[in-house]
């Protein structure tokens, strides 16, 4: 690959990364109430979004130079888990599409006592850490992608992944007080699955044609 083709391809990559990172983050669970309660209570929000978008970044990387070994050492399979990789995407954008056909809401209150910054952190810490489902997203779904790309560019697509969480998460703690009424609203959570379901799509798509094509 010349470096005219890796300019090229590089803002695809990373915009690849980015709206992949984006969906899977993107969801009701308890990492993000979190967050979203600490931005409510303007507590230690710079370090709890910093760990948690930190954690994913990392996780992120580890995956796809780790996935990228392992892929050189034995590129048969490559193609397996890019077909694995597309039926999950399928999967996944099928889950958000009926979760868009339901009300959801993403709540968080700012009651209740204080946490202090160590406090805050170890909570951070393991709702992050402690989620089985924050590894199979990032060390190997994220990961396996992402080192299916050039060498030149899997960079690229760490970038993109990466600023997806902090951007995230960063939405989430420190715009807290003017966003926790939309994520309140049911209706909103539906327009954001359907989003996020067409996209999981697109990228099924795009990683099954890299399956049976090979480029």
């Amino acid at each position: 690959m010349t470096p005219a083709d890796s300019a090229a391809l590089a803002w695809p990559v990373f915009l690849q990364g980015l709206a992949l990172s984006f969906g899977l983050i993107v969801a009701i669970g308890a990492q993000n109430a979190f967050v979203l309660r600490q931005g409510l209570r303007r507590e230690h929000v710079a370090p709890v979004v910093a760990f948690c978008a930190l954690a994913d970044a990392v996780l992120i990387t580890a995956g796809v130079l780790g996935m990228a070994q392992a892929l050189g050492n034995h590129p048969s399979l490559a193609r397996a888990l890019a077909l694995a990789g597309a039926g999950f995407l399928a999967v996944y954008g099928a889950q958000a599409l009926r979760r868009a056909r339901h009300a959801q809401r993403l709540t968080a209150t700012a009651a209740g006592a204080g946490l202090g910054r160590g406090a805050a952190l170890a909570q951070a810490a393991a709702f992050t850490l402690l989620n089985p489902h924050v590894y199979l997203d990032t060390v190997l779904l994220v990961g396996s992608i992402g080192a299916q790309q050039p060498a030149v560019l899997r960079g690229w697509f760490i970038a993109g992944a990466s600023v997806a969480s902090l951007s995230w998460f960063g939405l989430l703690g420190f715009g807290a007080r003017w966003l926790a009424p939309w994520f309140a609203r049911p209706r909103a959570w539906q327009v954001l699955d359907g989003l996020i379901g067409l996209t999981m799509f697109v990228l099924a798509a795009l990683l099954l044609r890299l399956a049976l094509l090979g480029h």
